[in-house]
């Protein structure tokens, strides 16, 4: 039987592994240049070791997430951890630029089967309203600030030892996390294949969604009206659509689409689509800013984002349910959108010559309360519409919606900040003045969005349950 306490530190080991998971998104980033160096990578290469990544991460995720409800979430969360650790040894062990690549692919695979499954156990472990938001809150707190605690890890391994560590680190946080998962976290069976192992459904819907994160990918370089991105970006469309098609007419679909008949379900995973992109601008084209405009070091940008990371952290786990309690979930979440636009909003006037605690924590610090009150919301509410027996679906379905949403976002964001710089370049601005403007640019197309994100959040989501004024924020065994 599942104890208050058990139950409370098997949150903490499956947010651990997520943790281990959204770092490495992030941490290898920081790495690059040493990693470009030792193994003698070209710089079209040297994409592809974050590439190879995405592709298998974001192409699995869903199809990870129902692999839970079919065949168990535990068995699932295991299974990737044990091959996200053991492609982490295999990336550190790397002496060639094949084996790191193709390593790293295997480590999506991992981190995709780790992380799909992870929020609809945490639903099930948590049934009742109150102690799922402050579960919900743990987690949106490590999904949605793990990037820029990669960030700083990453600058500090790579500067104190080597870009090999960024993965050995893996091994026995992996290593622990499996050892507690198997005895604080509930095995529960799945459904069944019966009841959903649709083949060829699965082949559409992987081969889709990675050949769609591919093309975005591959944006970049080769523009978005050229051949190849409308070629490849037509075939992925048509795959999903196929897939959903399929998922219409099969006795038992892979993702049955009832799911979508929820105003929560879909509401609250096109709301959390667009506002990622502005987050992910934030973080990327962010970053980018402390580095060539202000010339931050790689270590001095982890340490600039920890601000942000404060605040999401603390509202996440401390203020963020009095104040849902208050407001009730959607008004939480309309204003918590409407104050991260005002933070895009703010660092889209961040001059040349800015200063950290004028130009860059204020926007930090909004940005920071307005995501650790959006997310956790956003994933209860998503979460709120799906049946038991759908649960890792809909976990899937909410971790598919930030990477690939955040992934076209970025994409769509960089280039048109792109563009916008070389534009002010060809009509005479000195250049580090056109590059921040092509900063400024993606925030502000970052902050409208999340204006659009708000207004659709107020017509489509309703709250299934209120958490009670009052309630301490931490269970007695996580305090």
């Amino acid at each position: 039987m599942t104890t208050d306490r058990s139950r409370w530190l098997a949150l903490y080991v499956l947010c651990t592994g997520m943790l281990m998971i959204v770092l490495d998104a992030t941490i290898v980033n920081v790495a690059l240049p040493s990693i470009k160096t030792d193994l003698g990578f070209s710089q079209n290469n040297l994409s592809w070791v974050v590439n190879a990544y995405l592709i298998a991460f974001g192409g699995l995720l869903l199809l990870a997430g129902r692999l839970g409800d079919l065949i168990g979430q535990r068995r699932v969360f295991l299974t990737g951890l044990s091959v996200f650790t053991g492609a982490s040894l295999l990336c550190a062990m790397a002496q060639d630029q094949v084996t790191l690549i193709a390593a790293r692919f295997v480590q999506g695979v991992g981190g995709a089967l780790t992380s799909a499954v992870i929020l609809g156990m945490i639903v099930t472990l948590f049934p009742e309203p109150k102690d799922m938001a402050k579960a919900i809150g743990v987690y949106g707190f490590v999904a949605s600030s793990g990037g820029s605690i990669g960030l700083l890890a990453g600058g500090v391994l790579t500067s104190a030892l080597n870009w090999h560590w960024i993965f050995f680190v893996n091994l026995p946080v992996g290593i622990a996390t499996g050892f507690f998962a198997l005895r604080l976290v509930e095995r529960r069976d799945g459904l069944g294949f019966s009841a959903g192992a649709d083949v060829p459904g699965a082949s559409l819907l992987t081969g889709g969604l990675m050949l769609g994160v591919y093309t975005i990918l591959q944006v970049e370089h080769v523009g978005w009206t050229s051949v190849r991105t409308l070629g490849m970006g037509a075939v992925a469309v048509a795959l999903v659509a196929a897939f959903v098609a399929r998922q219409g007419r099969v006795a038992n679909p892979l993702m049955p689409l009832r799911l979508f008949r929820s105003r929560n379900v879909t509401g609250a995973n096109v709301v959390q689509a667009l506002t990622v992109v502005g987050m992910f601008g934030m973080f990327f084209l962010g970053a980018l800013y402390l580095q060539q405009v202000l010339g931050y070091d790689a270590l001095g940008v982890g340490l600039a984002f920890l601000p942000a990371s404060v605040v999401m952290g603390a509202t996440s786990l401390r203020f963020g349910a009095p104040i849902v309690a208050r407001l009730g979930a959607q008004r939480a979440v309309v204003v918590s959108l409407l104050i991260i636009a005002a933070g895009l909003a703010l660092f889209a006037h961040a001059p040349v010559n800015g200063h950290f605690a004028t130009d860059v924590v204020p926007p930090m610090l909004l940005i920071g309360f307005g995501a650790g009150l959006a997310f956790p919301s956003l994933m209860q509410l998503a979460m709120s519409g799906a049946t038991p027996e759908d649960s890792g679906l809909a976990s899937g379905l909410v971790n598919t919606t930030v990477q690939v949403g955040g992934a076209i976002g970025l994409a769509v964001l960089s280039t048109l900040a792109a563009e916008r710089t070389d534009g002010l370049r060809a009509h005479g601005h000195e250049a580090m003045s056109a590059l921040n403007s092509g900063y400024h640019l993606a925030y502000l197309i970052g902050a409208l969005l999340a204006v659009s994100a708000a207004l659709i959040a107020a017509a489509t989501l309703r709250a299934p349950a209120a958490v009670p004024a009052g309630e301490p924020e931490l269970a007695p065994a996580a305090a």
